[in-house]
């Protein structure tokens, strides 16, 4: 199974080798920019040039939260191994990390200069990695 999301505002997972839409998922109102499934794999995420990151039930291929935070695009998302925690990385500058279970912002990281493009937390780890437009990579410890 592949995920994928596009400016058609839509995700969609596909089946392989056939190539077949398995599921699609629609809410967002502007481009997707990323999606990737949490560790579990009942459940994604979703990020959004509608400033939006979305977490979504592949069981009913619905949103089931919508986390409001960011005042611009978001560039990337990512889960925490645990299937605890989400990463959003955004063109206003921060990073937000959302506790999945009380449904808010845990942290938000400022310090770029520039649009944060992506963001992963390094695997087993407490650790957060972010790129930037202003040409710098930057390391988070977010416990």
């Amino acid at each position: 199974i592949v995920l994928t999301g596009g400016d058609d505002h839509l995700w969609k997972t596909w089946g392989f080798p056939d190539g077949n839409i398995l599921l699609t998922g629609e809410g967002h109102t502007d481009w997707l920019s990323g999606c990737c499934f949490r560790p579990s794999g009942t459940q994604l995420v979703t990020s959004s040039g509608d400033t939006t990151v979305r977490l979504w039930d592949l069981s009913r291929s619905g949103c089931i939260l919508t986390l409001r935070g960011h005042s611009r695009a978001v560039r990337g998302c990512s889960w925490h191994s645990c299937g605890d925690f989400v990463a959003s990385a955004s063109a206003d500058c921060t990073s937000k990390i959302w506790d999945v279970s009380s449904e808010r912002c845990r942290y938000t990281l400022r310090g770029h200069k520039d649009s944060v493009n992506s963001i992963e937390f390094l695997p087993l780890s407490s650790t957060v990695v972010t790129s930037s437009a202003d040409k710098t990579l930057s390391l988070w410890d977010v416990r």
